[in-house]
């Protein structure tokens, strides 16, 4: 369902937005876990299980965000990245590499002239607790560094707190640091951190706050908060993303990311991406898996669609 208020003055107070944030339906908390579930339940065969299987590598965001990442391991994923399958050049690359900012030039560097995108968090993740002059430093300096896609994380304390326009004025300021004077500019994710909104209300709210201050994605988590993404956060998502197409014309895309580590746990977001949102969202441009390890079940389920057999974790390099 879409808004009824209208979308070009909801901004120009705090009152205003929260009149037309709390003025979205709904969400049937039963109706949604029940219908992803019912998702989450359908069978694809063969001929469409392999098609799923490379769309959904193609996806990905090759993701490494510790603390002890080095230049070694950055380089050793970007490899990766572009070559899953060393063996079997039918098989297409990943989506992106994401990092940290520091590790940002040394994924440049490897990745090269690829396509693979470099991809960096930033506003102080995972806990966004930061002055905003340290976020937009922190944003100008990975898009300096190369980075095309900047993940950042909004306030969740100020959007529980109910001050909207707080953070929807911050994301805008993001979204302006992330285009540097010389003309170039990174997409931006917002990460709404669902594990911490409390509700589904609360994530079809922070959905639209996103896209109403010019997200290009909209994304689950950091990954580092329980629980990440889910299918029910996941529809919700989908079903914002559809509905502020409608309003305004405005494509944006949905990145889960945290806990999807299987073959079976992607192919039910990609159903859910076609049933919900529709196929125009099945495409890199426009969804995403934030996700490391799920890359090595998709390479195993790949040579045993391929090959008849199961290859087994030894015959992949497990991140």
């Amino acid at each position: 369902m879409t808004p009824t208020a209208p979308l070009h003055d909801a901004t120009a107070s705090d009152a205003a937005l929260r009149r037309f944030l709390h003025g979205l339906p709904g969400v049937d908390q039963v109706g949604a876990e029940q219908r992803a579930a019912g998702l989450g339940t359908r069978s694809i065969k063969a001929a469409a299980k392999a098609y799923a299987v490379d769309l959904a590598i193609s996806m990905v965001d090759l993701t490494t965000l510790e603390g002890s990442d080095t230049r070694g391991k950055v380089r050793a994923l970007s490899a990766k990245a572009q070559r899953p399958d060393p063996l079997d050049p039918t098989c297409p690359a990943t989506a992106a590499v994401c990092v940290y900012p520091d590790m940002v030039p040394h994924a440049v560097d490897a990745l090269g002239d690829s396509g693979v995108h470099v991809a960096s968090v930033a506003t102080a993740f995972p806990s966004g607790r930061a002055a905003l002059d340290v976020k937009l430093a922190d944003t100008r300096d990975a898009v300096e560094a190369g980075a095309d896609e900047i993940d950042m994380v909004i306030d969740r304390g100020a959007f529980l707190s109910g001050r909207y326009l707080d953070v929807h004025d911050e994301i805008v300021a993001v979204k302006e640091a992330c285009a540097l004077p010389d003309g170039r500019s990174a997409h931006l994710k917002v990460i709404l951190e669902t594990g911490e909104l409390q509700t589904y209300d609360n994530v079809r709210r922070a959905s639209w706050l996103a896209m109403m201050a010019g997200a290009h994605f909209i994304k689950t988590s950091t990954g580092k908060v329980q629980p990440a993404a889910t299918l029910p956060v996941t529809l919700v998502m989908l079903e914002a993303v559809r509905d502020y197409r409608i309003a305004t014309g405005q494509q944006v895309g949905v990145k889960p990311a945290g806990g999807i580590r299987t073959t079976k746990d992607a192919i039910k977001h990609l159903v859910m991406v076609h049933e919900v949102a529709g196929p125009d969202w099945l495409d890199p441009d426009w969804f995403r898996f934030g996700a490391s390890s799920l890359l090595d079940d998709l390479l195993m389920q790949r040579t045993k669609l391929t090959t008849g057999r199961y290859s087994g974790p030894d015959y992949v390099t497990m991140d």
